[in-house]
């Protein structure tokens, strides 16, 4: 099983379009964020190093205005609510109760690193059918800047897409991979395959103590 998450998991990050491939793009009805933070509680920073990370929590969701799905919904009433939003692209921006209700096993990292701002979500089609691709099916950007701006301000991207057939529930071991740019990390879970990029910027220390710290995402929808 361990064979098939490393091929699974090269085949995206060694793709002809790279690691952070239409991840995050300006597109399917992005709404620009305000540049303003959603909280005045202090962040709660973990140290890794020399290195700080901090709550998902303490950063702004760009794309959580966007939507009226609840994370209770039926997943197939959250799938078909964001592809009547596409306009073109197949990664369309979805708010994270979007995504918790049409992935319902979907984690996400509970701590980022501390100068990321700013989180984008989207869920990816496959066009021809209207539902969620298999090899990608959510993807998430983890910006300094405001998002779309510039390139080099995305400092993470995660990829979330069907594990293969005959994986377990339980958390696979996770597989580093070497990548243009930067540290690809692969792992499966509850039915799904995570593969998790950081660039060069972001230490292997950190990269890994993200991995971590994956949560439900369910639970940081109250965050």
């Amino acid at each position: 099983m361990l064979i098939v998450l490393v091929l699974a998991v090269t085949a995206a990050a060694c793709g002809e379009s790279g690691p952070l491939e239409r991840v995050g793009e300006a597109s399917g009805g992005w709404v620009t964020a305000v540049t303003t933070p959603t909280t005045i509680a202090p962040p709660v920073v973990i140290e890794v190093g020399n290195e700080d990370l901090v709550g998902a929590g303490d950063v702004l969701w760009a794309n959580d205005d966007i939507g009226p799905v609840s994370p209770s919904s039926d997943p197939h009433t959250a799938i078909a609510v964001v592809w009547d939003r596409q306009l073109g692209s197949r990664f369309v921006q979805a708010s994270r109760a979007e995504i918790a209700a049409a992935l319902p096993t979907i984690q996400f990292p509970e701590a980022v690193p501390d100068d990321v701002r700013w989180v984008t979500s989207q869920l990816v089609f496959d066009p021809a059918s209207g539902l969620l691709d298999v090899d990608t099916s959510a993807a998430f950007g983890l910006w300094t800047v405001e998002p779309y701006t510039v390139e080099s301000g995305r400092l993470a991207v995660l990829r979330v897409g069907s594990a293969p057939d005959g994986i377990g529930a339980a958390k696979s071991d996770v597989v580093p991979i070497i990548v243009p740019d930067g540290l690809s990390l692969g792992w499966t879970e509850a039915g799904l395959r995570y593969e998790l990029f950081c660039r060069v910027t972001i230490s292997e220390a950190v990269c890994n103590a993200i991995v971590d710290s994956f949560v439900p995402l369910n639970g940081l929808l109250s965050a």
